[in-house]
């Protein structure tokens, strides 16, 4: 099969296309013919290696997984003697953690969800990673509830997409950070309000906001506080990933803000990494509901991955970005 393959650390130059052995599927694992897959910073990181902390998990000198990508949508062609949710034929979309810039990946079954039906593959391809974050983001660190005012800092990339579709879906009445050239876009995802943050600060209002959410940009804990009320909620997602080799501004979620919280009257918080089959399936019906509908930005063919992840890092998307295989 064809895959998009690293043999070391770098720029999108260390991706190539190659034929290599189709994965193999253990008991509990789904294989997947894949027909799109998402691109998200995580991506970025796992290629460049940089912050260095990623490397514990990826390998500490090249890495362990050499097929890029995590979100997928596609179709189960084999299943493993222990998987009960799926059998061939099935369209799933779901996270891989060997890789999914190929025609086909394994993943265990509790990755997986059923695609939903109103959605094309490309559009399920773009929702796994960056929904369940935001979806984290919402219901669990910021613990957004009806009434509640919520600012959602770079509203229009992959996270922030969904977790202005999300924080409505829950109540909120939401302002969306963004360029105004994404003004339209935002508020089409159902943003109440918008915030320019080439000529306006994210604290220039005062602090009205009970849930901030902050979806990888670099401003310190300091300024973000003052734009919440006093027992408001901040949820730090990622970082900037360009400051310092070793944490590269995930020092903010990782010490600065969990350490402050034990002084301050308001509750500043990580959002977690882990992936859930509940997170999944609750984005599934969200999305089955009409309440939320990931955004696509553009889509690559699997053979111009290195341009997707270019685009991701360099071009400012509406949404996410997709590769198609």
């Amino acid at each position: 099969m064809k895959a998009i393959v690293q043999d070391s650390y770098g720029p999108p130059d260390v991706l190539h296309l190659r034929d290599i052995d189709q994965p193999a599927v253990n008991d509990e694992e789904v294989l997947v013919q894949v027909r799109a897959a998402g691109v998200d910073p995580g991506v970025w990181i796992f290629m460049t290696g940089r912050p260095y902390l990623a490397r514990l998990a990826a390998g500490p000198r090249r890495p362990r997984a050499p097929v890029r990508g995590r979100d997928l949508a596609g179709v189960v062609v084999a299943v493993g003697a222990r998987v009960t949710r799926f059998r061939p034929g099935d369209e799933v979309f779901g996270t891989c953690p060997r890789g999914s810039y190929a025609e086909f990946a394994s993943a265990p079954e509790r990755r997986l969800a059923r695609k939903p039906a109103n959605l094309s593959f490309a559009q399920a391809a773009a929702a796994p990673v960056s929904g369940m974050t935001a979806l984290r983001a919402v219901r669990d660190s910021g613990a957004v509830r009806p009434g509640q005012r919520v600012l959602v800092i770079g509203a229009s990339g992959g996270v922030g997409s969904h977790a202005v579709q999300i924080a409505k879906a829950y109540g909120a009445t939401v302002t969306a950070v963004c360029a105004p050239a994404r003004a339209a876009f935002v508020r089409g995802l159902g943003a109440d309000d918008t915030l320019d943050y080439t000529s306006e600060e994210v604290d220039s209002r005062g602090p009205i906001y009970d849930v901030v959410i902050d979806t990888g940009g670099d401003r310190p804990v300091s300024l973000l506080r003052r734009a919440l009320t006093p027992h408001g909620t901040l949820a730090l997602v990622g970082g900037t990933y360009t400051k310092g080799p070793v944490l590269s501004g995930y020092d903010r979620q990782m010490f600065r803000a969990p350490l402050l919280s034990l002084f301050v009257g308001q509750r500043l918080r990580s959002v977690s990494a882990v992936e859930r089959t509940r997170d999944l399936s609750e984005l599934g019906t969200l999305i089955e509901s009409g309440a939320l509908t990931p955004a696509v930005d553009r889509t690559y063919p699997l053979a111009q991955a290195a341009d997707a992840i270019r685009h991701l890092r360099h071009g400012h998307p509406a949404g996410k970005v997709v590769v198609t295989v």
